[in-house]
């Protein structure tokens, strides 16, 4: 019988929840956010805490609930602001429209309610 591996399974959702957010967040370092802070004024700088530092603070496992409603703001926002048109809407290969974004929320917000899980910075702790 095979035993379960919770803080494993943690240490999986958090690496590729805040592993793959980072991504995003690095190609607007790389090749700037001019476009959000058009729109938003300066509230589009807050797309580096909710696309670097966050998902750096989830891949950690430091203050992880923390950086989770952090994501999870940010993927609100997105969809507010960038992909409202979509919500509704099927992909033009059968998958919901906002599926990948989606993830990203929902992984936050598992996160959010589990914590980081033994494999992390800070342990032990509500914030985790």
């Amino acid at each position: 019988m095979i035993s379960k591996n919770t803080d494993l399974g943690l240490l999986l959702l958090r690496i590729s929840t805040g592993g793959l957010m980072l991504f995003h967040g690095v190609s607007k370092l790389i090749h700037g956010i001019s476009f959000l802070v058009e729109n938003m004024s300066a509230f589009g700088y807050a797309v580096y805490i909710g696309e670097v530092l966050a998902p750096i603070a989830i891949l950690l496992g430091f203050r992880t609930r923390i950086a989770a409603v952090l994501l999870a703001i940010t993927c609100v926002v997105a969809v507010a602001t960038a992909h409202a048109q979509d919500i509704f809407t099927i992909s033009d290969h059968g998958g919901y429209a906002l599926e990948l974004l989606m993830l990203y929320l929902f992984g936050a917000i598992a996160l959010f309610f589990t914590g980081a899980g033994k494999f992390a910075l800070s342990k032990n702790n509500q914030w985790d």
